[in-house]
């Protein structure tokens, strides 16, 4: 497996983290970058490292980050005006820190593409 990351130190409990939510299978906190008024970072418990090594036996707790961003969203008073969840696989998507995270954003009007000024790569 990869080298332990940032997330697995706030899981373990060796670096402070602004926890929102938590149970046995995952853990919700406040991103110290954030990109949104509201931006939370909710990630499995279990170690894995991009959407690429999702298997078939991950697909219940893979679900469980989406319920509890709807969770999230109902018990921080955003859900009704709208928000977005979004999952970066790898460099190009945008992944900095390989333990897969579901963005939860709010806050704000998203617009879309979200990037729609960045030009394709050639090749």
């Amino acid at each position: 497996m990869s080298s332990e990351t940032i997330f697995d130190k706030i899981i373990n409990g060796e670096v402070p983290a602004d926890i929102v939510y938590e149970d046995d299978i995952s853990i919700a906190f406040k991103d110290v970058n954030p990109q949104a008024p509201i931006h939370i970072l909710i990630i499995p418990k279990k170690p894995i490292a991009t959407i690429n090594d999702i298997t078939e036996d991950d697909r219940e707790l893979v679900g469980h980050l989406y319920v509890v961003a709807g969770r999230i969203a109902v018990q921080h008073g955003f859900a009704k005006d709208g928000y977005r969840t979004v999952m970066n696989c790898n460099q190009d998507g945008g992944q900095s820190v390989f333990h897969i995270h579901l963005h939860l954003l709010a806050g704000t009007t998203m617009g879309w593409p979200p990037f729609a000024n960045n030009k394709p790569k050639a090749g």
